[in-house]
């Protein structure tokens, strides 16, 4: 009887035994699904090395003769700091020039290897390096920098450092009710706590985008002694115009808050919103206009209120800054990180 602590060659040594205990080998192979040369190679390597034979079959050895000598894979690994932005293929063309000639596929395969395969991959390893060492940055490591900066953003990576540093605004259609006509939702989140605010309404207009600012939003933050520092909303008109006309704008320039739109066709520039509509819709709207049917706006407000404070208050999120407390709770730890910034 074999017996062996290697989890990849149980399964081996497990025919072989199998085949003993019945002394069968053809029963054998048919209950571990095996043919009966794949056995006896088994067996044989047993009989010639051991059980860690089977270990050694299992593995490949890699062919050190297909590997760039040293002084190409540091001349690599340098470039890929100096500069990370470039791609494997134009690391090859440019390191050409310089004498260094290694194949796209090689500058992947070193890339690997030292786990900078992918453009945040490296942009992290420089950024270990200028703490470690206080190099200072060149102009294609700046602007690489700046890059990923500019595509976390357009991916709905949003910059926030305390609640009340940056809010998200966003207009929802929530549907037709009858008697009344189109719904729409105004909705705020805070996006360091996730906190949100929803208001509903009959038009979309600069009038009710200000109006839940001043209704619900500015005042929760005023009763926690918090700013309201900046507004980010994508380009509807409810949100843009002209600044001396506009109430949206008139009301936020009042207030003493900036004003950041989205990219021009970008949505997921306000990500957070767009998620927090697609959770509203799910776990409330679907729901609740399945077991009732409204009559009028009021009633559904109610109920939406009721949604909010159970948001808030009680359902707990993942999120970069919540990780797994609820957003008031988020908000609550936040306060001390304002007090510390600007109030100390």
């Amino acid at each position: 009887m074999l017996h062996t602590n290697e989890q990849i060659i149980k399964h081996k040594v497990g025919l072989l035994n199998m085949a003993e205990e019945l002394g069968n080998v053809s029963k054998a192979c048919q209950v571990m699904c095996q043919s009966r040369d794949t056995f006896y190679r088994y067996k044989q390597a047993v009989e010639d090395g051991g059980v860690e034979s089977l270990l050694q079959k299992d593995r490949r050895k890699p062919n050190p003769k297909n590997r760039v000598d040293e002084q190409t894979e540091a001349a690599v690994l340098k470039y890929a700091l100096d500069f990370p932005a470039h791609g494997q293929v134009r690391t090859s063309n440019e390191l050409r020039k310089l004498g260094v000639f290694v194949s796209p596929s090689g500058v992947r395969s070193i890339w690997l290897r030292h786990k900078l395969s992918c453009f945040k991959d490296r942009l992290r390893a420089l950024e270990e390096k200028v703490a470690q060492e206080g190099i200072v940055l060149t102009e294609a490591q700046v602007a690489a920098l700046e890059k990923k900066k500019q595509d976390d953003a357009a991916a709905g990576e949003i910059e926030t450092a305390h609640p009340g540093y940056l809010g998200s605004q966003d207009t929802f259609y929530v549907g037709t009710l009858k008697g009344v006509g189109r719904i729409y939702q105004q909705t705020f989140v805070d996006t360091y706590s996730k906190v949100a605010f929803a208001k509903l309404y009959t038009t979309k207009t600069p009038i009710t985008a200000a109006d839940l600012l001043n209704d619900r939003v500015l005042p929760f933050f005023e009763r926690h002694e918090l700013p309201m520092l900046r507004i980010l909303t994508d380009r509807g008109t409810e949100y843009c115009g002209r600044a001396d006309q506009h109430d949206y704008q008139l009301y936020l320039a009042l207030n003493d808050i900036d004003h950041t739109k989205t990219t021009v066709k970008s949505p997921q520039t306000n990500g957070i919103c767009e998620r927090f509509h697609k959770t509203i819709l799910d776990e409330f709207y679907k729901i609740t206009f399945r077991k009732k049917l409204y009559a009028d706006m009021e009633s559904l407000q109610q109920d939406l209120d009721a949604w909010m404070l159970y948001y808030n208050e009680q359902r707990t999120h993942q999120g970069k800054m919540c990780c797994g407390r609820t957003p008031l709770t988020t908000l609550e730890d936040g306060k001390q990180i304002w007090k510390e910034k600007f109030v100390a």
